[in-house]
């Protein structure tokens, strides 16, 4: 299997440490992977983790090919973009920071799009340093959106994506992204929540090994009661769901937003469509974002992610925790196979 590259993150949150811990605690899991950032702030990275035990080694890799000549207890790093002359501050926004962050999403998409790479997993990084660095994009999920359709010769809309959020109990996808709140509402249109339930349905297809049962959750109190709160649902949800079920989706709702998640955690559907960012990642966070990964649909790469932030807070304390990282990881990989 080709490697599986994790980038960095914002070098002043918690990116370098917890992937530190990852080698650290699972060399099983992490063997066959590399990481892409800054070769300086990933080794205090590793300092941070170590806590009073001697850090694992460092070893400079330049390509992805390098990684599985890679002693065990030692982390491939592959530098990308220029060597920082002095780590960021912890802590702390700043465009540099950024930078570094973005140099090394960037990087490894486009070894991604080339085949180089099987997956590739991000720590989380900052959208107020991406900006603070000139970075057009808010996140992750828009820079490689933009990548992969850079890459493929098409504009960005040719390209559409899709935020999924998983755990062990339940799984997540939304019809909108980093938005505001108004103008989430704006994007749910018939052909925006047809398209999100095509992306769902192609996805967990190939993860499950069967067409997956989706739930769709409504866009008002009560799925609108019938008129009463609202006319999305009837005006549009319901005929993009009768659209996409001519075409054998799985399909069932739209049901109260309020209750949906429940029916779907306790086993009655493998997964919710979700009209906008906070109604689908609340019920997922809410049940520990230990366990919760990120992964990107609609792109022709595997993407996953932790379900935290950079957490500058924790940022140096040594009391960040892996557990999300290393289940992005075991996602990435499951995916990689399908």
């Amino acid at each position: 299997m080709k490697p599986i590259a994790i980038t960095m993150g914002d070098p002043a949150g918690i990116g370098p440490e917890i992937i530190a811990q990852a080698y650290a605690a699972q060399p099983e899991l992490t063997r066959g992977t590399f990481v892409v950032g800054d070769v300086a702030c990933m080794r205090r990275g590793t300092r941070i983790a170590a806590g009073a035990q001697p850090p694992l080694a460092l070893a400079c890799i330049a390509s992805a090919a390098e990684a599985a000549d890679v002693p065990p207890r030692c982390i491939p790093v592959l530098q990308a973009g220029p060597p920082a002359t002095e780590a960021p501050s912890l802590g702390q926004v700043s465009a540099a920071a950024g930078r570094m962050a973005a140099d090394a999403v960037v990087w490894a998409a486009q070894a991604a799009l080339r085949g180089e790479i099987a997956a590739l997993v991000t720590a989380p990084l900052h959208k107020e340093a991406l900006a603070a660095a000139g970075v057009p994009f808010p996140g992750h999920t828009e820079l490689l959106q933009a990548e992969a359709a850079m890459h493929a010769g098409v504009a960005v809309q040719q390209m559409p994506v899709r935020m999924m959020l998983a755990n062990d109990e339940l799984r997540t996808v939304l019809v909108s992204i980093h938005v505001s709140l108004r103008q989430a509402l704006e994007a749910v249109t018939q052909d925006r929540v047809l398209e999100t339930l095509r992306i769902t349905d192609s996805t967990l297809s190939r993860a499950l090994g069967r067409r997956p049962r989706i739930a769709v959750a409504g866009l008002n109190p009560h799925a609108g009661e019938g008129g009463l709160f609202g006319r999305e649902e009837l005006d549009v949800i319901v005929p993009a769901m009768q659209a996409a079920e001519r075409e054998g989706l799985d399909l069932h709702g739209p049901f109260a937003p309020d209750t949906v998640f429940m029916r779907a955690r306790r086993g009655e559907f493998d997964v919710v469509v979700a009209m906008y960012h906070d109604q689908g990642l609340i019920p997922v966070k809410y049940l520990g974002v230990d366990k919760g990964v990120n992964v990107t649909l609609g792109l022709p790469l595997v993407r996953t992610s932790p379900d935290h932030g950079t957490a500058f807070d924790l940022a140096g304390t040594g009391r960040a925790d892996a557990s999300s990282l290393l289940e992005a990881l075991r996602m990435a990989r499951r995916l990689a196979i399908h």
